[in-house]
């Protein structure tokens, strides 16, 4: 045994748990093996900082904050207890020691106790060594790049809600992101809907190797990764600590991305195979038009859906080109019916068209501005959904069949 595993700390009760929960997030619910199931503390005496670190041996959070070190070590924590005891400490300081202690058995290894001592009262634990617990994946010859957090924050409010929940098609569970040198853009589709956002990336890599690996793969296609939506959204909750205007550095390679910024680390597999060519779903011109009010919009659908049946879930627009307004209609069996309408400025014919309740409520809440415009061409091909001023997002939707 080192001396690893003598330690002493103290921090405060609300650091611990924001850090621990957000690390807690990467533990298996059955891990593969026993270690799996720990967070990682290593403690340092010089930097005066705790690091957490959780890894599933897919998805990485590592994050630290400061705190009284006064003995540094390493040492494996059970995630669950750890997490269940400090979220129920009251708010102040919090003692954590641990010291080895020698177990008789010869099967069984020394074990380290770990005690934590808080205002109320004093807890104990066993924990496992630091050298069992698996490194996180470094990048080293990948490519790196320097994100605005505020670019990424967009991309994936506008992109994560339409990935699949689907397991057996597993490309189509994360978002595809590809990279040029000014623009970046997120897409994701589960076969039925496709969201597209396009954001502005200032590259600011310092690194001139970096930059040029970057012009140099966006001169003859662009650096393209689906990444997977479990990471995106610790990703999304990670960035939603730092501040708007930081830059986050992103390393990558084969099967492999790394995020980093704020003190906080996330790691992540790549998804493999082949990401749908969805550019091809964009019709390239419309003949209907209609700009609406996004917030009466989605106003009108939430109500009128409480009568939307469980089974196909559909509701119905009637657009009516003479006096600009958009009557929409739910007929659910066996329960009731109801109708909205609303004034819309409205180009192109009349149509009648129809649309699953869920993914038109997803769209309208994710697009962010007050005024959206739907693009139609006819009742059984994709609607696009845009916003007009602020974020370039596009939304694609199929109508659903109007049975007569």
């Amino acid at each position: 045994m080192t001396n690893d595993n003598i330690m002493k700390l103290v921090c405060t009760q609300s650091e611990l748990n924001t850090n621990l929960s957000l690390v807690s997030r990467a533990i298996p619910s059955r891990p593969t093996h026993p270690v799996l199931g720990n967070v990682l503390l290593a403690a340092d005496s010089e930097l005066q900082r705790v690091q957490l670190t959780a890894f599933d041996l897919s998805l990485g959070i590592q994050t630290s904050f400061n705190a009284v070190v006064e003995t540094g070590g390493k040492i494996a924590i059970p995630a669950k207890l750890l997490n269940d005891i400090v979220s129920r400490l009251p708010e102040g300081e919090i003692t954590l020691t641990s010291e080895s202690t020698t177990v008789d058995t010869e099967a069984e290894a020394d074990s380290i106790k770990i005690t934590l001592t808080s205002a109320s009262g004093r807890y104990q634990m066993r924990g496992m060594n630091a050298e069992e617990f698996p490194p996180l994946p470094q990048i080293k010859d990948g490519v790196a790049l320097e994100l605005p957090v505020e670019a990424l924050m967009e991309g994936l409010r506008g992109s994560l809600f339409a990935t699949s929940a689907d397991e057996t098609k597993q490309v189509l569970t994360g978002v595809h992101l590809t990279m040029q040198q000014e623009n970046l853009e997120f897409a994701a589709t589960d076969g039925h809907r496709l969201a597209v956002v396009q954001t502005t990336n200032q590259n600011t890599t310092d690194d001139e190797s970096d930059t040029a690996a970057v012009a140099e793969a966006s001169d003859t296609s662009p650096l393209e990764l689906t990444l997977p939506a479990r990471a995106l959204r610790e990703l999304e909750r990670m960035l939603g600590m730092s501040q708007p205007n930081d830059n986050v550095a992103l390393h990558f390679e084969q099967g492999q991305i790394v995020f980093e910024g704020g003190g906080h680390r996330l790691t992540s597999r790549t998804l493999e195979g082949q990401y749908p060519a969805y550019r091809k779903l964009i019709p390239d011109s419309f003949i209907r038009q209609i700009t609406i009010e996004r917030r009466q919009l989605l106003s009108a659908v939430e109500r009128i859906a409480v009568l939307a049946d469980q089974k196909n879930n559909v509701i119905k627009f009637s657009i009516d080109n003479v006096e600009e307004q958009i009557k929409l209609s739910v007929e659910a069996q066996d329960v009731g019916s109801g109708q909205e309408s609303m004034s819309a400025q409205i180009s192109g014919e009349g149509l009648e068209i129809a649309f699953n309740v869920k993914y038109l409520i997803d769209g309208l809440k994710a697009l962010s501005t007050s005024d959206i415009q739907m693009q139609i061409n006819e009742a059984n091909t994709p609607v696009i959904l845009t916003p007009l001023g602020g974020i370039k997002m596009t939304y694609l939707i199929m109508p659903v069949q109007i049975r007569s």
